[in-house]
């Protein structure tokens, strides 16, 4: 079980994962509240179902099935957002390496090959939503995922992925290091918070600094033809800051009021003066 804040790449790496055990990460479910047993463990193909009933040739099966009979890794993403009921179907294959399907007659248990195996993702932020059992806690082993801890591998990070990015939109010009350097610094310090305004309820990953990144770059390019300016951070990230919560705007205000002008550099006595592009 991969935990941590959203934006850590949990998905990430538990693709990787999959690749390098089974050679492939395909086997993965979703989860969410709509999420049935169905799509995680089998399901039947209606027609079949009618003219011949419940035969192997009607069963369709699921990545969970599919991956205890070839024995493969399953990726589950986000199985706290799945009801409680559903989150429990797990317990048997976790635990007896076994999955009955009492619709078939005679062999109507599949038991997990050598490699089967389970890989769940859960953001800490939602851990509300549906709190896993302790019984299926027991089952899994538990790896915190934390967001990136050094600033310069973040930086270079945030540098490589927008720059990519902005090729792929035909930008050729990416913006500037000292430029990045401003947007990962605003990223980290809101990512903390402070004792006044506490931490956004956005989520500032470096995942979502890459995207603000990405949307500094276009904007300077396309609508001026020019490099990137820390008053484009500021208009950027207002789409950011209030994906969640409208008070995450007036925080990211506080911010540039109160951090911004005590820092040293061009770039953040310019945000200073943009905080007015934010609305409201």
């Amino acid at each position: 079980m991969l935990v941590g804040e959203p934006g850590t790449a949990k998905s990430l790496l538990s693709e990787l994962i999959a690749a390098a055990v089974s050679g492939d990460s395909t086997l993965t479910i979703q989860g969410g509240a709509s999420t049935t047993e169905d799509q995680i463990a089998y399901s039947w193909n209606y027609s079949l179902l009618v003219s011949e009933g419940p035969t192997q040739r009607a069963l369709v099966p699921a990545p969970l099935l599919r991956g205890m009979s070839e024995g493969r890794v399953v990726r589950f993403e986000e199985i706290t957002r799945c009801p409680l009921e559903v989150q429990d179907s797990l317990l048997s294959p976790l635990s007896d390496r076994v999955l009955a399907i009492p619709e078939l007659e005679g062999d109507s248990m599949v038991f997990a090959r050598e490699g089967f195996n389970i890989i769940a993702t859960a953001n800490t932020r939602d851990r509300g939503v549906n709190e896993m059992s302790a019984a299926l806690k027991r089952r899994f082993n538990f790896e915190t995922v934390f967001p990136i801890a050094d600033f310069k591998t973040e930086l270079d990070l945030v540098e490589h992925e927008a720059a990519n990015a902005l090729a792929r939109s035909g930008v050729p010009q990416a913006p500037s290091r000292d430029v990045l350097e401003v947007l990962v610094r605003v990223f980290r310090d809101l990512r903390v918070g402070d004792a006044n305004g506490g931490r956004p309820q956005a989520v500032m990953s470096t995942a979502e600094a890459v995207s603000v990144a990405h949307a500094v770059g276009i904007k300077a390019w396309y609508l001026r033809g020019g490099n990137a300016e820390a008053g484009d951070i500021v208009d950027c990230m207002a789409g950011a800051a209030a994906k969640d919560s409208t008070e995450d705007l007036a925080r990211l205000r506080r911010y540039l009021e109160q951090k911004a002008p005590k820092r040293k550099g061009p770039h953040w006595q310019s945000l200073y003066q943009a905080r007015n592009l934010l609305p409201g």
